[in-house]
């Protein structure tokens, strides 16, 4: 992508300049280790700062080519995929899982106040739009509830190292839903799920599918469910300011050291994976996830190919939901505000800017990772946005809207 002067692209500089004074300010504060920004406009890059460490232990800079963790950033990139099969005509979104997964046939559900994990009612088969949108059920380990502290007390998280995909979807499906499909929002292991949809139609692990229909067309070279061989200490080390887990969200305690090392270069399971989680399994640069939000602003096109229609990318940046994130009750940890936000496939969606507290325009499509990277794309402005840093759990500073702030701020046509 072509380097531009910002201001060819109606932005402010001196304005732009306040990114990285923020930046700096977070490495100063012990916030984050280090972080980078990359802005494009009208397919140009109008912005890029890299801030801080990539490992403080050993001083190694914070660099446009380091390797991060994203997380569940992955899931966008999993909703993609999903989407080019059903382009073939494969399936239709109102499917059920179990069409693809015979351990999803015969659910159950857990009644409405259970206390245990055995108090359930018969209930419908999640569909495959449900898994994509979080209203199927499901949930994650860090969540509050019964299901959720049976699936931590199963690990059932899809870490790098625990054995194969299909695996652990069946033990997820053994477990009764939190709720009865597509009554409530509920962020969740359902894109996991789908991740092993697509390797059921596919015929392909979905590390090659990755690899060959996505990553391959991009130029996404630097990215997968396992560190690229020669990466070396470019791969970055991940920190939390908490005394436990980082990602134990229910039981997190602050701890003295706000940079606490919790997977280190060298050491790590993202360096050798043989699970492929479609919902938070991926490491990359911050290039190659621009690479990925720029296809999504230009409708499915890019340099090496098409990936989706014009139509399809439309019908997953809508709102899928009756209405906001927040009116459908959710109980659960989330990467993006609930109020003003809707959900489309794979991301979130901007209803209302001033509900949501933030500014940008409707329509806004984004989401972010649970070592607080974040991206958005804007087809109002033809902007994107991609922000890479790695402190877990992403809610522990309010980094999101403030970079959207500044980065308005120095919006000025």
């Amino acid at each position: 992508m072509e380097a531009v002067n910002a201001q060819d692209r109606g932005f402010d500089p001196g304005r732009l300049d306040r990114i990285s004074d923020w930046m700096d300010r977070y490495v100063a504060d012990r916030k984050y280790p280090g972080s980078s920004v990359l802005i494009a406009r009208d397919s140009a890059e109008v912005y890029f700062n890299a801030a801080g460490a990539r490992n403080v232990e050993v001083g190694l800079p914070y660099t446009r080519d380091t390797v991060a963790r994203i997380y569940s950033m992955t899931k966008p990139v999993t909703s993609v995929a999903l989407m080019m099969l059903a382009e073939k005509g494969l399936f239709h979104l109102d499917a059920p899982v179990s069409d693809f997964i015979p351990s999803f046939s015969d659910m159950r559900a857990l009644i409405p106040g259970a206390e245990r994990i055995d108090q359930t009612e018969a209930c419908a088969t999640p569909t495959l739009h449900q898994l994509l949108t979080h209203t199927s059920g499901l949930s994650y380990p860090f969540n509050p509830g019964v299901l959720s502290r049976a699936m931590d007390a199963a690990d059932l998280i899809f870490k790098p190292n625990q054995g194969s995909l299909a695996d652990q979807v069946d033990q997820v499906a053994a477990l009764p839903l939190a709720f009865q499909p597509g009554t409530r929002w509920e962020y969740s292991v359902g894109i996991d799920i789908l991740g092993r949809v697509v390797e059921v139609v596919s015929g392909k692990s979905l590390a090659d599918f990755f690899a060959e229909e996505i990553f391959a067309p991009l130029g996404m070279t630097q990215t997968g469910f396992s560190v690229p061989q020669g990466t070396g200490d470019r791969f970055a080390s991940l920190y939390t300011p908490l005394a436990g887990d980082a990602m134990a969200l229910n039981s997190a305690k602050s701890g003295g050291d706000t940079l606490r090392l919790t997977d280190q270069f060298g050491r790590s399971p993202f360096e050798n994976a043989n699970l492929y989680s479609g919902g938070g399994g991926l490491v990359g640069t911050i290039d190659d996830y621009m690479a990925f939000a720029e296809m999504l602003r230009r409708g499915g096109i890019c340099d090496g190919g098409r990936l989706l229609s014009p139509s399809t990318l439309d019908f997953m940046m809508r709102n899928h939901l009756p209405g906001d994130i927040a009116s459908m009750g959710p109980q659960s940890f989330a990467e993006q505000p609930m109020e003003g936000m809707g959900f489309g496939l794979g991301g979130a969606v901007v209803l209302d800017t001033g509900r949501s507290r933030s500014p940008g325009n409707i329509g806004d499509f984004s989401w972010g990772g649970m070592a607080s990277t974040f991206f958005w794309i804007d087809r109002v402005l033809d902007l994107s946005v991609v922000f890479f840093t790695q402190l877990s759990p992403s809610s522990s500073y309010p980094s999101r809207a403030e970079l959207k702030a500044l980065v308005h701020g120095a919006v000025l046509s």
